[in-house]
């Protein structure tokens, strides 16, 4: 038996413990029941499932899970608008979040899938040389008349570029 402090009361009846807690306006948890004897806890049960509750709650407050975000771009896209769009996508995946590369075809653009191919491969380099390295996450198919790629930040390869950065820096300082 634990009291409301947490001070060891000993071994007792149930009964016992019981009216002892209900003396203290308490009620009476089972916190251990596997062990011999098993550990019953007084405390306000009430005020225990709202701390429980309000720790969950802040628990999934503090998680963060990656949203996927598109970029949708045509065939004939301009080289500063692929630049444009670039620089958001390579923000995006910076901030954790996964990035859904579409291009979108309209009338006969969809005979020449290879023009769509090479946008997304243009992007990818893009990316590379925005210092993001990606990971595919889906490779490049077709829906519809869409033709998508999904992307996220490769967090290894990233580290490792920004460390080689820090140490050019520390010797450019020294030197």
């Amino acid at each position: 038996m634990i009291g409301a402090e947490g001070e060891q009361l000993g071994v007792m009846p149930t009964i016992q413990a019981l009216e002892l807690a209900r003396a203290q306006g308490l009620d009476l948890v089972e916190v251990a029941p596997t062990a011999r004897p098993p550990v019953a806890k007084m405390l306000d049960y009430g005020r225990f499932k709202y701390e429980q509750s309000k720790r969950e709650r802040e628990g999934r407050r503090r998680q963060k899970g990656a949203s996927l975000h598109q970029i949708k771009m045509r065939p004939n896209i301009g080289k500063h608008d692929m630049e444009a769009k670039g620089r958001t996508a390579a923000r995006l995946l910076r901030n954790g979040d996964k990035v859904k590369i579409s291009i979108m075809f309209r009338g006969r653009e969809i005979t020449h899938r290879d023009i769509g191919q090479e946008r997304i491969h243009e992007m990818l380099e893009t990316l590379e040389r925005n210092d993001v390295p990606t990971i595919i996450e889906k490779p490049i198919s077709t829906e519809g008349r869409f033709m998508s790629v999904i992307v996220a930040e490769d967090k290894a390869k990233s580290k490792a570029i920004a460390e080689a950065k820090a140490a050019a820096e520390t010797s450019e300082a020294a030197g």
